[in-house]
C-alpha cells in the first residue's frame, strides 16, 4: 500500500502541483474571495493540477523506460499503470466538479489552465511552442481567482500578462534539470532548442518583466515594500540561474519563489486591480 501510495505522489509532480494550487489559493485572496470560496478554489486546482502530472508520466512512461529513466516510477513499476489511471479518472471527474462550484465563468478558465497542462503533454513540450501551454495556463489563473463566485468580476489584462510570464519562466525552470535526458529521447522543445544559457535568459527575462509590470501598475501604492520585493524577485532569477548553469535542481523551485513574491507585491499593494 505505501508503495502504491508513493507512486501516486511521485507521479503527481507533487512540488508544481502544490506550487500552483497555492498561486491560485493567494490570488482568489487577493481577489477578496472568501474562504470557503478559496478552499474550493484549492481543491479544484490541486484536482486539475493532479490530472496534469499523472497524464505526463502516463503519456511519457514508454520512452522513459526506453531511456532507462530510473528516476521515473512508471518506467520502473509499469504494472501500477493502471493504478494511476484510476487516480487519475477521479481526478477528471473531481476537478469538473469542483470548478463547477465556483460558477460557469471561473469553471471555463480552470478549463483553460488544465487544458494548457494536457496540450503539453500531448504533444506540445516537443515543440518550439513548448512555452505557449504555460503562458495560457499561468495566465488564466488570476483570470479564474476573480471569476469565481461570489462577485465574479474581469481580471485585467496586465494580471494575465504577467501570470504567464511567469509561466514561462516556470516553464524553462522545470525543464532545465531534464536538458540532456529530453534531448536524447528527442523532445524538442523551446528550451532544448534554445540550450542551457538561452534558457536561463529566457527565464530570468520572464520573470523580471513580470515584475516590472506588477511594479508599474500597482507599485506606487507602497513603493517601498514593492521595491524590496522587487529585488527579491532579482535574487531568485539569479538563483535559477546559479542551479541551471551547474545543472543542479532548484531552478524551478527558485521560479516559484519569484512568483510567490510577486503575489506578496500584489498583496501589499491591495489587490489584482
Amino acid at each position: 500500500m505505501l508503495a502504491r501510495l508513493s507512486v501516486l505522489v511521485r507521479t503527481s509532480h507533487p512540488i508544481p502541483c502544490v506550487a500552483v494550487t497555492a498561486l491560485s489559493v493567494a490570488l482568489a485572496a487577493i481577489a477578496g474571495k472568501p474562504p470557503g470560496t478559496c478552499l474550493l478554489v484549492a481543491a479544484a486546482v490541486l484536482a486539475g493540477q493532479l490530472t496534469i502530472g499523472w497524464s505526463n508520466d502516463l503519456i511519457d512512461a514508454p520512452r522513459d523506460r526506453a531511456a532507462g529513466r530510473l528516476d521515473k516510477p512508471l518506467a520502473n513499476r509499469p504494472e501500477l499503470a493502471g493504478l494511476v489511471r484510476l487516480a487519475l479518472a477521479a481526478a477528471v471527474v473531481l476537478a469538473v466538479l469542483l470548478s463547477l462550484g465556483l460558477g460557469w465563468r471561473a469553471a471555463a478558465l480552470h478549463g483553460v489552465t488544465v487544458a494548457g497542462g494536457w496540450a503539453y503533454n500531448l504533444g506540445l513540450k516537443a515543440t518550439p511552442w513548448s512555452a505557449l501551454a504555460y503562458f495560457v495556463a499561468f495566465a488564466a489563473l488570476p483570470a479564474m481567482a476573480m471569476a469565481a463566485t461570489p462577485d465574479p468580476e474581469l481580471a485585467p489584462a496586465w494580471t494575465m500578462l504577467a501570470a504567464g510570464l511567469v509561466g514561462v519562466a516556470a516553464h524553462f525552470g522545470n525543464v532545465l534539470p531534464d536538458l540532456a535526458d529530453d534531448l536524447a529521447a528527442g523532445v524538442l522543445g523551446l528550451p532544448q532548442r534554445l540550450g542551457t544559457r538561452g534558457s536561463v535568459l529566457a527565464a530570468i527575462s520572464a520573470l523580471l518583466l513580470a515584475a516590472a509590470i506588477i511594479d508599474v501598475r500597482v507599485g506606487s501604492r507602497h513603493p517601498v515594500p514593492t521595491a524590496l520585493g522587487t529585488a527579491a524577485v532579482l535574487v531568485l532569477a539569479l538563483v535559477a540561474l546559479g542551479c541551471a548553469l551547474r545543472h543542479r535542481r532548484g531552478a524551478f523551485e527558485a521560479t516559484m519563489l519569484a512568483a510567490a513574491v510577486d503575489v506578496v507585491i500584489l498583496a501589499v499593494n491591495h489587490g489584482l486591480g
